[in-house]
């Protein structure tokens, strides 16, 4: 029966509309849709292909590890001018962060996805390029040092880490490495946090956030890519998204293969240099980030249709335009515990001022006054700011 149902919905395929696209931290995809070029973030899909159950089956082609929506003719592979020139998130290797990507309630087609990271430096750096395309060699080339540098769900310690319930032992998806949504009878992708509608944005249907954890490699780069990809279940499609992104050393030996010299605490440096052999550096300690992965908790009881913003001083928080303002997320919310939360990478050292505002359609109400204020540590990877709504 299920078998039966699988290939029947493939012939409905076209006819969904909404699909899905990696938002923490915020894909080059994002970004395009923040800036008002693409219309349709979760609509970047890879299709038709193999999707299930063989996950390694599908060529990339031009969709690359990083995206091609071809509604808006965007590459995503190649930097534009609003995503792709620098970092939007520094993290340390051994971190553990949280991750998180956007399904839409319009095509949640289940199945499986993954975090990726390629440590073949000089393969990366041609997508880091705005004056050149990746090739569709090159973007192959890309996908397969992606697929050999997955960050394993059984990295994170604690973090439950399931088989698809469809798929069956012996295929080739059968296996808790990947992340899984639940089954196509029990919740799909949405079920993975259980988040209210419109809990993150999407174009079509409203969307709900799908938040797992992953540990950063012992890798270094002043600028790399963590790719996302999402095998479809139901339909014969993936979705491929980037983030740009930079890891600092966490001190002692640190296994390397970036381009890049880093700075440490002291007066020392750290070079590693590109190309085949790995290069092996000590360092004493890391480099103190350009930006810190700001963390906003705010506890608000709302209803449906409410969705919290925060909204500041300065350009990363919308300069005071609540149309600018940054959405938070509500998948962690209970009528115990109404938190709303989301990460913004502001740069170290900052001070500004914030509010949050409550959005129910074209109604916008602003928390009471003072403003609040807050500094960014000028030398930390993460902060967390935590509020109650007045």
């Amino acid at each position: 029966m299920k078998v039966s149902h699988y290939f029947n919905t493939l012939a409905l395929a076209t006819l969904v509309s909404g699909h899905g696209y990696l938002t923490t931290p915020k894909s080059r995809t994002r970004l395009g849709s923040e800036a008002g070029i693409d219309t349709c973030p979760e609509c970047s899909i890879l299709e038709p292909v193999t999707a299930w159950p063989d996950l390694y089956a599908a060529k990339v082609g031009r969709s690359g590890p990083c995206g091609y929506n071809a509604r808006v003719s965007v590459d995503y592979n190649k930097p534009g001018s609003a995503w792709g020139n620098a970092p939007v998130a520094t993290y340390t290797a051994g971190d553990v962060i949280t991750v998180q990507w956007c399904v839409d309630n319009n095509g949640d087609h289940g199945g499986m996805f993954t975090y990726r990271i390629c440590q073949d430096q000089a393969l990366v750096d041609k997508f880091l390029d705005p004056n050149y395309t990746p090739t569709i060699a090159e973007k192959e080339a890309a996908e397969a040092c992606f697929e050999q540098g997955i960050l394993s769900c059984k990295d994170v310690s604690g973090q439950s880490c399931d088989y698809s319930p469809d798929c069956q032992q012996g295929q080739a998806c059968y296996r808790n490495d990947w992340f899984t949504c639940k089954g196509w009878e029990s919740g799909r992708c949405q079920a993975v946090d259980g988040a209210g509608l419109n809990s993150c944005y999407t174009s079509i249907a409203g969307g709900y956030t799908v938040t797992k954890k992953i540990k950063i490699p012992n890798y270094v780069s002043s600028h790399t890519l963590l790719s996302f990809k999402w095998n479809s279940f139901q339909t014969a499609q993936v979705y491929l998204h980037c983030a740009d992104i930079a890891i600092l050393p966490s001190g002692g030996t640190t296994t390397s293969r970036a381009s890049t010299t880093f700075s440490t605490s002291s007066t020392t440096s750290l070079t590693a240099c590109s190309g085949a052999e790995t290069v092996t550096k000590t360092v004493t300690a890391a480099a103190c980030p350009s930006s810190v992965a700001v963390t906003f908790k705010e506890l608000v009881t709302t209803v449906t249709g409410q969705d919290i913003y925060v909204v500041g001083s300065i350009s990363q928080l919308g300069s005071w335009n609540a149309a600018n303002a940054i959405l938070l997320s509500a998948s962690q919310y209970t009528s115990s515990n109404p938190l709303w939360f989301g990460t913004v990478n502001i740069p170290a050292g900052t001070s500004f001022t914030y509010k949050y505002i409550r959005k129910s359609g074209s109604t916008v109400t602003w928390e009471s006054d003072p403003n609040r204020s807050y500094s960014v540590p000028s030398c930390a990877s993460t902060a967390t700011v935590s509020d109650t709504w007045r």
